[in-house]
């Protein structure tokens, strides 16, 4: 039988994300393993570091040591099971303690993650131009959106994530904030004919409709194949959100 550290070596897609008792989209995120070496890449940063496990400890335990991007020399503490293609953790932000269980609470700093084997693929990468907030904007799109609602892996979102989502387009960046606060900021690249949108930063791709001052988007993993339509159903793997534009004062 192969150790656990062989076991999860690959790229993983983080399809699932919990964070102090609150629901999150997942927002492309994705963690490789090689050797004991691991690159994380989190809301549109990049990390990387070493990652050590034990296989000895009830649950299994993991440390992850940061060592370039945002949290370099910090350390996160976590819990883990590995079914298969399916990979569950349970961590400690940096500076946290370890958690005892699979599940998170407000207050306690920890995260849910449920990540899938990413799957092998031919298709290529999309060459975007860097960020710039002086590109040509995509008229249908440019502005600030309010969320008004949003499925993950059909399951609806916290109400309090909604109310304080929003969204905006400049240029050929987008950034979504919750609370005031910057969560994602990604490149975006959209087709208005063909109605298709791209964010290469969180590694996300999907389909948008642009009706009046609504905005759906549905969005899937890169790689996986792009919906057809904004239904939400459990266990699909989709981001499926709608938005009101916000009116100029």
């Amino acid at each position: 039988m192969k150790p656990d550290i062989e076991n999860l070596q690959g790229a993983w897609n983080i399809v699932s994300l919990e964070m102090e008792g609150r629901k999150y989209p997942p927002g492309g995120s994705q963690i490789v393993i090689r050797g004991d070496r691991f690159t994380s890449l989190n809301m549109g940063a990049e990390y990387s570091g070493k990652v050590t496990v034990d296989v000895a400890a009830t649950p299994r335990t993991f440390d992850l040591l940061f060592e370039t991007g945002p949290e370099a020399g910090n350390r996160s503490l976590g819990i883990y099971q590995l079914d298969g293609d399916t990979w569950t953790i349970c961590l400690g932000l940096t500076g946290k303690s370890r958690p005892s269980q699979f599940a998170t609470k407000p207050g306690t700093g920890q995260a849910l993650e449920i990540l899938k084997r990413e799957r092998a693929s031919a298709k290529g990468k999309q060459k975007l131009p860097a960020a710039d907030q002086s590109a040509d904007p995509v008229a249908e799109l440019e502005g600030e959106w309010s969320m008004v609602s949003c499925h993950q892996d059909g399951h609806p979102m916290d109400p309090r994530f909604v109310k304080s989502a929003r969204r905006e387009f400049r240029g050929n960046t987008t950034t979504l904030t919750v609370g005031g606060k910057p969560l994602m900021k990604s490149r975006f690249l959209a087709d208005i004919a063909k109605h298709t949108i791209d964010y290469p930063d969180l590694r996300q791709e999907g389909i948008y409709k642009v009706s009046g001052d609504t905005l759906q988007t549905c969005l899937v993993v890169a790689g996986e194949p792009r919906p057809a339509d904004f239904t939400a159903t459990p266990g699909d793997g989709r981001t499926v959100s709608a938005w009101t534009r916000k009116k100029p004062r």
